[in-house]
């Protein structure tokens, strides 16, 4: 309780701090000063995880590369399920690789994203949670965007000023959250992951299930958390998207993507160098002869071979001797 209670102090003193920078541009109780509060807590949040990100992106890594030495160890002890994992423990020992490390950003955010929720309660119940000072709290409870509240739920929107208002407005930030979840967890996968990977397929079934977790659990979600989850989504996927066009894991459909553009980008450096190298008359004749290549390779790609026409549409020899209009010699008069 003691953790849950700090984090609870530390997620208020956050969103206080940036409610003290933002009330002289909107006001203290605009719903834009709590809500860019809350996105503020969620920049604080992710640049402090950055280092574990990196952690995550190397156990990945490390993964990819144990997988034929894995597979090895899985069909040598099939029969022997603890051997098999003792195995493959001490595999992951002597390489220095944490399986659970892909999962860390997602595992401790969970407690911050629960103190958030209890805060966001607490708005709600008009009581304070550490530096959220009753004065605060009175000033989030007036806050409203669209005329929902910032605590206002789905579940509970008949105890809002504007029921239906905080009806529509919440299902679509559900919306938003478990599509932007959808797309981050797709984008790891599909992109970021071999095809033979069993992880990957595994994962796979996972991009379906989280989505529809969130948007079930989304109906109890207060506006803030709702707007914290989404812009962490949309965090999640400009990291990933970087992450994954300027260092792809090997033998990924990134990695090919990103040696063909590595490539262009050295065949292209090489005709600047070219250019620089080459007279105008030079550069002329070698564009002439590029282009002559390319065409003489359209020409015989493109050519067509005569066709063999039946039998039955050949058309017979013309006799020169024959016509309508002539006369046979032997119907010639002496």
């Amino acid at each position: 309780m003691f953790l849950l209670t700090w984090l609870e102090s530390a997620v208020a003193w956050v969103l206080v701090a940036f409610h003290t920078v933002l009330s002289p541009l909107f006001g203290s109780t605009s719903g834009i000063t709590w809500a860019l509060s809350i996105v503020g807590l969620v920049v604080v949040i992710r640049v402090a995880l950055i280092p574990l990100f990196v952690k995550q992106i190397k156990a990945q890594r490390n993964l990819q590369i144990l997988q034929p030495k894995i597979k090895e160890l899985q069909k040598k002890y099939a029969g022997d399920r603890e051997r098999q994992s003792q195995e493959m423990m001490k595999l992951y020992k002597e390489t220095g690789t944490n399986p659970l490390a892909s999962c860390l950003p997602i595992i401790l955010q969970a407690p911050i994203f629960f103190a958030l929720f209890r805060v966001l309660q607490g708005i709600a119940q008009g009581k304070s949670v550490g530096p959220m000072t009753p004065e605060l709290v009175a000033q989030a409870r007036e806050a409203s965007i669209f005329g929902v509240p910032i605590y206002g739920t789905f579940a509970h929107a008949a105890e809002t000023p504007y029921p239906m208002s905080t009806r529509i407005l919440t299902v679509t930030l559900i919306v938003l959250m478990s599509f932007t979840t959808f797309i981050t967890q797709r984008q790891l996968v599909v992109k970021n992951s071999a095809p033979d990977n069993p992880i990957a397929k595994q994962a796979k079934i996972m991009v379906y299930v989280f989505p529809f977790i969130f948007a079930i659990g989304g109906f109890n979600f207060p506006v803030g958390v709702l707007i914290y989850w989404t812009t962490t989504n949309l965090w999640s996927m400009g990291q990933q998207f970087y992450v994954i066009r300027n260092n792809p894991q090997p033998g990924t459909p990134a990695h090919a993507a990103y040696l063909a553009r590595k490539k262009d980008k050295e065949d292209s450096k090489a005709e600047a160098k070219l250019a620089k190298e080459l007279t105008p008359a030079e550069l002329e004749a070698l564009a002439v002869a590029k282009a002559a290549e390319t065409n003489k390779g359209t020409t015989v790609q493109n050519r067509q071979q005569p066709k063999r026409q039946p039998k039955s549409k050949r058309k017979a020899p013309t006799n020169p001797g024959s016509g309508t209009g002539g006369s046979s010699a032997s119907g010639k008069k002496i």
